[in-house]
């Protein structure tokens, strides 16, 4: 079992940044792939970043550019580097994670943080 929880939510303005955590309970951390999505109200969930163990990264096309995901083994913790924010942007962000593979959709993740909402106003 694979706890996460997330933090670094929160309100920012149009074109400012914001870096979203998320901590891992397991050990063996860093053998995760490790993933971002996001879920607006009244849309599905959707697939934003995903870092491999061994730091490959996929993103979506949305926020290539102005997102980057990262990760430190040592400390067990994923980030988000969220830059160039927009309002479409405003959603809950949850880190999910899974034994190994860069995949991109939610179905395929075993382990959910309880989210963390982002609002980016105009």
């Amino acid at each position: 079992q694979v706890q996460l929880v997330e933090s670094g939510g929160g309100l920012v303005q149009a074109g400012g940044s914001l870096r979203l955590s998320c901590a891992a309970s397991k050990r063996t951390f860093s053998s995760y792939t490790m993933g971002w999505f996001r879920q607006a109200p009244g849309k599905k969930r959707e697939f934003i970043a995903t870092i491999s163990w061994s730091g490959d990264t996929n993103y979506a096309q949305s926020v290539k550019g102005r997102f980057t995901i990262s990760r430190d083994n040592v400390r067990n913790t994923v980030y988000l580097q969220m830059n160039s924010l927009k309002p479409e942007d405003t959603a809950v962000y949850y880190c999910a994670a899974k034994p190994a593979g860069l995949h991109t959709a939610a179905d395929l993740y075993d382990y959910w943080g309880q989210g963390t909402q982002v609002t980016v106003s105009s």
